[in-house]
């Protein structure tokens, strides 16, 4: 364990689940810790001590990760995949986590840093600045609340569900000290809001980094994909954020191709995406899911990876498998709004290509022309991954979150902490996501 200094900055890190944990937006708020710690930071992390995908789990209270305290909060079983039941579970932590501004004062932290899971999180900056004014809230914005269940068809913008919500959430957002979103279009959601005191724009990192662009593993990209001169791989989510009419569009436009569209998905709209797949469609196929252990190869298996989003989600959530495909040095084809984040960045970085329906003619035959030229795949590859090295990268985030969190601490703590840069490594556990992308999709 990384020693720490007795007047170090106190940070404590709150999301629903963490280690050992395996959800990606969890894996990313483990990360950040590891690397304030690393940086000599002394933190605390405070999720709740069932498991994410089989809540029979019942992690232990208090343990140590890279140099992190975990101290698990105990909550009842709720079921989570129900809508009361997810409600239920919001009400307890945020309850639990605002108790915790009543501790001593030299008990508590600097700096407080919370998540979107679960959904309302950021109210906990209510309690916290009524009984803890000096402690400063961060809030990094995954996901948006009550936007998401508008978006999902569940509410209707002017019902008084959200409307309620919104409040609640405007009042949170002006005592946070910090908000980090997920770029543009989430930030012009966010401006909507009363403004907190400052905000900034924070991208995650990927979970596989590869010191340059992964290698084709032959008989993983056979299994998936037969003898297809090139390879589309849908690898994560597919839930009620994503829509497949244009991508299986640009597949029925490829029949007869050397062209190969992979499915490796799970989520609640999985059933109709099967069905949506004629029998056609030979060159569309389905695979399951594979371990953490064989993610890189999975992912490196394709030549370009598709993300999609609908239009009522965007700003409201991020495909976060887009930087986990720059990561292993594949471009990435993204069907949905231009004004969505990943479609500007794809623009500004020149790093794939943005699917609508006015796009699906010169999609298929850009991808007809690249199955044709493998030196030209080779030089996109290796574009694609300096581009993530440089703009990225966990290191690249470990530095902006120092620099974001360092003007919040009292002027009592020191000013200059320790370089976090190796902190940046992959996590020493299984898992059974083949993800890079809660609703961080």
């Amino acid at each position: 364990m990384a020693e720490i200094d007795a007047h170090a900055p106190r940070v404590l890190v709150l999301y629903h689940y963490m280690h050992p944990d395996d959800v990606v937006s969890a894996r990313h708020f483990d990360d950040l810790a590891a690397d304030l710690a690393n940086a000599g930071w002394s933190v605390e992390a405070r999720p709740c001590r069932r498991g994410c995908r089989d809540e029979r789990l019942v992690y232990p209270r208090e343990d140590q990760f890279q140099a992190v305290s975990y101290r698990r909060i105990w909550r009842p079983r709720f079921p989570q995949a129900t809508g009361w039941g997810r409600l239920l579970n919001s009400a307890w932590m945020i309850g639990a986590w605002s108790l915790l501004a009543l501790r001593r004062a030299d008990h508590r932290p600097d700096v407080v840093v919370v998540g979107t899971d679960p959904p309302f999180s950021a109210s906990m900056a209510i309690a916290w600045k009524l009984l803890a004014p000096r402690t400063a809230i961060a809030h990094w914005c995954f996901d948006l609340f009550p936007d998401a269940a508008v978006a999902d068809g569940l509410f209707t913008e002017r019902s008084l569900a959200v409307r309620w919500a919104q409040r609640l959430m405007g009042a949170a957002y002006r005592r946070c000290d910090l908000v980090a979103d997920l770029g543009p279009c989430m930030r012009r959601r966010l401006e909507r809001l009363p403004p907190p005191a400052r905000r900034t724009t924070l991208y995650p990192w990927a979970l596989v980094e590869p010191a340059r662009p992964s290698d084709v593993d032959a008989d993983v990209r056979r299994e998936l994909f037969g003898d297809a001169s090139l390879a589309l791989l849908y690898s994560g989510s597919f839930s009620t954020s994503h829509a497949h009419e244009e991508i299986l569009e640009l597949a029925r436009r490829l029949r007869g191709s050397a062209v190969h569209l992979c499915f490796a998905v799970r989520g609640n709209r999985v059933r109709q995406l099967e069905q949506a797949v004629t029998a056609e469609d030979e060159n569309i196929s389905f695979a399951p899911f594979a371990p953490e252990s064989e993610l890189e190869k999975r992912l490196a298996s394709a030549d370009v990876h598709v993300a999609s989003l609908r239009e009522a989600s965007t700003g409201v959530v991020v495909p976060s498998k887009f930087f986990g495909s720059l990561a292993v040095g594949r471009p990435v084809l993204f069907a949905g709004s231009r004004d969505a984040a990943i479609a500007r960045l794809i623009e500004e970085h020149r790093v794939g290509w943005i699917l609508d329906r006015d796009s699906v003619d010169a999609v298929a035959a850009e991808m007809r022309a690249l199955a044709a030229d493998p030196s030209g795949m080779r030089a996109l590859r290796e574009r694609c991954h300096a581009v993530y090295a440089a703009h990225f990268s966990r290191r690249r985030g470990a530095e902006a979150w120092a620099r974001e969190l360092a003007p919040l601490l009292p002027p009592d703590r020191p000013a200059t902490l320790r370089d976090s840069r190796h902190s940046a490594s992959p996590h020493p556990r299984a898992s059974n996501s083949d993800s890079t992308g809660t609703r961080f999709e």
